[in-house]
């Protein structure tokens, strides 16, 4: 046994840190980090099938996150409507309005808004595993009797999303709005993969990425079908277009449609906001709720918190599969690899809309995962500056 241990080791040990530089897309970059084992394991069928499953998933997962995060509402914080009696445009609201929950109040007819808002995320933990640390265990081998891997390659991830998005709105009727979301996304990470043999320590592989460009483009409808003062239902739709490079980790690959039902009740100075949605296409059909309560602090001022939930039927988690050597006895093989299942994920937001001056906003807020599942950053970031004019 020791000496098949000591002719495997040599063997990883030959195995020289090879270059990225010839990869050409962010998918190739990170397929070569995550596929490059270099433990022998007996079973290059299982090791392959593997390594590609967690590939797809990690990948899948940033996908996902690109396609989907939340994005603030681009309808403006003003909401105004025709008064028959007076014969202006007066407010709707004291509230600005939430920031990534709709509310139900349309900007009215002739208003017009435009925003400019930038976010950035940096993700450090998958499915609970953290990734920045160098934990993340892709294939191990352990004897029989012992607590740890007498080998083990663990992986090292540091990605980073950044991103600088611009909308606008358009109040069709008094019930009517339409709204697009421009996002223009850099996307950025670097890694190892380590092979530790009894506590001594090779370099497996090295690779850095980048890209930037256009994402995928937001485009937004909303009626809203029925109002008292503040208070309403509307119904939503909202197209994601996939205009974003998938193989650059810019964008989903794919459209995604969804429908969705919006309620609010205004009361004062305090609002409750809630909407219900479906998403279809993309990575995987997924349900979307969200929350919100506002107060207007004072007339320039509103507070917002959130909650954001989503279920994902196919979103997929990383597993460890643990199975006996084909040709060492007494050797465990663990492969980290992925089970397509749904998951779940939930978020809270916070933060403040101010109206520095006529009719401009600027919101500050920061997100933050409540669950474990897919491919999370500690805090996720966002300024926006609204500006809103018209009739």
């Amino acid at each position: 046994m020791a000496r098949w241990l000591r002719i495997l080791f040599v063997i990883a040990a030959l195995a020289a840190p090879a270059p990225a530089s010839a990869q050409q897309t962010l998918t190739d970059t990170l397929s070569f980090l995550l596929i490059n084992r270099s433990i022998p394991t007996g079973d290059f069928t299982r090791d392959e099938l593997a390594a590609a499953s967690m590939r797809d998933a990690i990948i899948g997962l940033l996908q996902a996150e690109l396609g989907t995060v939340p994005l603030a509402s681009p309808a403006g914080g003003f909401t105004y409507r025709l008064d028959p009696d007076l014969g202006i445009y007066v407010r709707t609201s004291d509230s600005f309005g939430p920031f990534f929950v709709e509310r139900s109040l349309t900007g009215g007819r002739g208003q017009y808004a435009f925003g400019l808002g930038y976010t950035q995320s940096e993700f450090d933990n998958i499915d609970g595993r953290t990734l920045t640390d160098g934990t993340l265990v892709a294939t191990a081998s352990q004897l029989a009797g012992e607590a740890t891997p007498f080998d083990a390659e663990t992986l090292t991830l540091r990605m980073r999303t950044r991103s600088a998005t611009f909308t606008a709105h358009a109040g069709l009727t008094d019930r009517f709005d339409v709204s697009v979301a421009v996002p223009f996304v850099r996307v950025s990470f670097s890694g190892e993969r380590l092979d530790t043999y009894r506590g001594i320590t090779f370099e497996q592989a090295r690779a850095v990425g980048a890209a930037s460009g256009i994402g995928d483009v937001v485009v937004r409808g909303k009626y809203n079908v029925w109002r008292q003062a503040g208070t309403g239902v509307s119904v939503a739709a909202e197209a994601r277009l996939p205009t974003g490079d998938d193989e650059n980790l810019l964008g989903s690959g794919e459209m995604i449609i969804t429908p969705r039902v919006i309620g609010s009740a205004e009361l004062g100075l305090l609002g409750l906001h809630g909407s219900f949605g479906y998403s279809i296409g993309g990575p995987s059909d997924a349900l979307d709720l969200g929350a919100a309560v506002t107060v207007a602090a004072t007339s320039r001022v509103t507070l917002v918190g959130e909650f954001l939930g989503r279920r994902i039927n196919e979103g997929g988690r990383l597993i460890d599969v643990t199975e006996p050597h084909p040709a060492l006895v007494d050797v465990t093989t663990i492969r980290l690899s992925a089970a397509p299942e749904a998951t779940s994920r939930a978020l809270v937001s916070g933060g403040i809309r101010w109206n520095v001056g006529g009719r401009g906003l600027v919101s500050a807020n920061v997100l933050r995962p409540l669950s474990t599942a897919g491919l999370n950053a500690r805090w996720v970031a966002t300024v926006t500056f609204d500006y809103s004019f018209g009739g």
